[in-house]
Formats: C-alpha cells, structure tokens, sequence
C-alpha cells in the first residue's frame, strides 16, 4: 500500500488499519492520550511508515503542502528603477590591489569566476528609498491602478538603515497610499520578493486583499566599502578569509516594484498559476550578512542550495510540468550558481536570460529586474517560471501565465 493511510496508536506503538504494527516512537510528536500522533503525518510505502513531519534529512523531506495554486490572481506590472552609478569588477581589483598581491591571486576573479563585470550602485544615502518609491510608482502607473485602490503595500528589501519602523512605512507615506493599506516588510533574504508574490496571491484569492503592491530596493554600497576596507587591513589574511568575502563583491544596488491584482477584472494581466516552496533549514550558517559584510561558504552555498532547488523541482512535478517553459526567471547570484541550475533541471540556456553579468546580484530585486527586462519578449501565452531561493536555505519557485 501507498499513499496516505488511517492509523491506530496502541501505547508507543503505531499500527496501520489493518492491524500491522508500522513502528514505535521515542517521542518529540506532539502526544495525544500518551501516544505519538500527529495525524496525517504517517505515510505508508509498502509496509514501511515514513514519518512526514518533524525533522528529517533533506533528501527525506515529503511534499507535504509545499506544492500550492492559486486560482484569480495575476501579476499586472513589474517595474524596476536603476541605480546611475556603474562599478566595475575592475574598479574593484583595482581597490583591492595589494591584498590580491600578498595573497598572489590573479586580477579578474569577480568576472571569470562569477561572471560579474558591473555592478550599479546608489550616489547618495536616502537614494535606495526614492529609488524604491519610484519603482513603486512605475508599477501603479504600467498597472492602470490608483494608489488609493492599493489594499496591501509588501516591501521585500533586506537592506535597511534601522530595525524599526519597517521599511514599508517610509515607502507608504512617500506613495501616499490610503491609511487603509496595511503595510509592512517580509525579510526571507533574497527570496522575499517570490515570497511576497505568493502572499499577495494568497490574500486575492481569500478575498482579503484586491491589489497587492510589492516594492525592493537594495543598497550595497556600504557592504562593498566595509569588505573592501576589511580585505585590505586584515592582518594575517588569508585566502580563505578572501573567500568568504568573496560574494559582498558581486552585490550591487537597484530597486524594483510589482503590482498583483484580481484576475477576473483584469483579462490582460498575467496569471499566477502555482508553484512549489521547499526548506533546508540545515544550511542556516552558510551565509551570514550584515551592514558590514556578508560571509559565506561558497561551495557549501552551491551544494545545498542545487539540492534544495532540485528536490523542489523533482517535487513539483506530480502538479507541475516546468520542462518546457517559454522563460526561467532565475536568482541572479553568478555564472557558477546559473548554469549549475540549467545543466541540473536539463533547462534550454537560451530560456534563462541573465541580468547579473552587468547588475551583479541585486538581492531581492535580482528576479523582478530580470523579469521586467525579459517581459517586452513575451508573448501573450507564455509560460514563465521564477525560480528564487534565498540564504538560510530557502527556495519557491512560482508559474505565470503570460
């Protein structure tokens, strides 16, 4: 027998409907009448029983819910504001000339190997801010919907100059949406934004919410003069402390916006159909970031995070089938990470236009950025997949119907 099945507990012991005792517990379910049951969290496979809650190893991990589709909400617009000033991976090597010195380490790293030539970075302070209100605007106004229809504003940006207030209040006032609007931010690192989506979906769909704003901006600037200025002082480097920096390099700055509405009212948006999340929350340690750098086990990053995109890709196809899509909007950390994904899910390259060569890794921001550049090459019926994940480790992958 397979699939889900009714059980009886009798004292510790599990026993499946028919009367074969499946397996005993040690504890840490939740515990009804003294015995270990947390129903349905037992699946039977022959006449095995796979616990399918609690801990388990990530090649263990059951579909559970993870799989989810949405039924009357489209995307309207995505929009994105970029930031004027251009830093090239040059530039770079030429401010961390005497570390690559003493560590005798070639010039050209950023570019050969994460395929970084630029990034874009903010003039002033306070610019990430307008940056993102703007965004915010371009989205409202390529949308066709007035600021005062907005029920839900989600801001998505990790970067961000206080803990409190949230990010969303500043944006809120300058849009000047309605006091109706329920604002405030989602931080799932670089996944916010898919995150954000699925959200604003969510709340259409259950009728709490009719348009969604969804806004990102990212400054990097800080975290590059930080590294760079780390990178050149440190005594005793090394090339593994080099390393583990080696990421805060390749981060730029943009902002970016999106607006999520009804779909029956909308029969020119682009519906979001579904998609599936997944968690390896085992890899929490693998990269760690804040205002003065981020810190990152690279290859650790690269293997957690293919396995985890891959169990959430194989997951999906009981629901899903993704093999054939017109466009695969990806996360834009390097060329490393990218074709990584592409030769793993057996992608058509051509399909997964890339935005980080030129913007670097933008955060959040990377998707959407990437995604309203793609946008003027789609054609009415096309099938897209954003494919996000995020440090901690995290991923979701969403289809819209173009």
């Amino acid at each position: 027998m397979s699939g889900f099945a009714p059980v009886q507990c009798i004292g510790d012991r599990v026993v499946h409907q028919g009367g074969i005792e499946a397996a005993a517990f040690n504890g840490g379910l939740k515990r009804y009448g003294g015995c270990a049951h947390n129903y349905p969290s037992y699946r039977f496979a022959g006449s095995n029983l796979i616990l399918d809650n609690g801990p388990v190893l990530q090649n263990q991990a059951s579909r559970g819910n993870a799989t989810f589709h949405h039924r009357n909400a489209a995307l309207l617009s995505v929009a994105e504001v970029e930031a004027p000033e251009v830093l090239t991976s040059k530039d770079l090597d030429r401010r961390l000339a005497d570390a690559l010195k003493r560590l005798k380490l070639p010039t050209g790293l950023l570019q050969r190997v994460a395929g970084v030539r630029s990034r874009r970075n903010w003039r002033r302070d306070g610019d990430m801010r307008t940056g993102t209100v703007e965004a915010g605007r371009k989205a409202l106004e390529a949308a066709g919907v007035d600021r005062s229809a907005i029920s839900v504003l989600i801001n998505t940006s990790v970067t961000r100059d206080h803990l409190e207030p949230s990010v969303a209040v500043g944006v809120h006032h300058e849009l000047g949406l309605p006091s109706s609007a329920m604002n405030f931010d989602i931080t799932n690192a670089c996944l916010g934004f898919v995150n954000a989506m699925t959200l604003a979906a969510t709340l259409i769909d259950s009728g709490q919410a009719e348009y969604v704003l969804i806004v990102n901006g990212e400054d990097a600037r800080r975290v590059q003069d930080a590294t760079v200025e780390r990178i050149n002082n440190l005594d005793g480097l090394s090339r593994e402390n080099f390393m583990s920096e080696f990421a805060s390099l390749t981060l730029g700055c943009g902002a970016a916006a999106a607006v999520i509405g009804p779909a029956d009212k909308h029969p020119e948006g682009h519906q979001l159909i579904g998609g599936v999340t997944r968690a390896a929350t085992q890899h929490h340690e693998l990269c760690v970031g804040d205002h003065q750098g981020m810190f990152t086990d690279a290859r650790g990053l690269l293997d957690g995070g293919l396995e985890l995109v891959m169990d959430a890709w194989q997951d999906a196809k009981a629901d899903f089938d993704w093999q054939s899509m017109d466009a695969y909007i990806t996360h834009q950390v390097s060329q490393l990470h990218t074709s990584a994904i592409i030769k793993a899910a057996k992608l058509d390259k051509k399909r997964v236009p890339i935005t980080y060569p030129e913007l670097g890794n933008v955060g959040p921001a990377s998707l959407p950025i990437t995604l309203a550049r793609q946008a003027p090459s789609l054609e009415r019926g096309s099938r897209v997949l954003c494919m996000g994940v995020g440090s901690g480790l995290n991923t979701a992958m969403l289809e819209i119907q173009w």
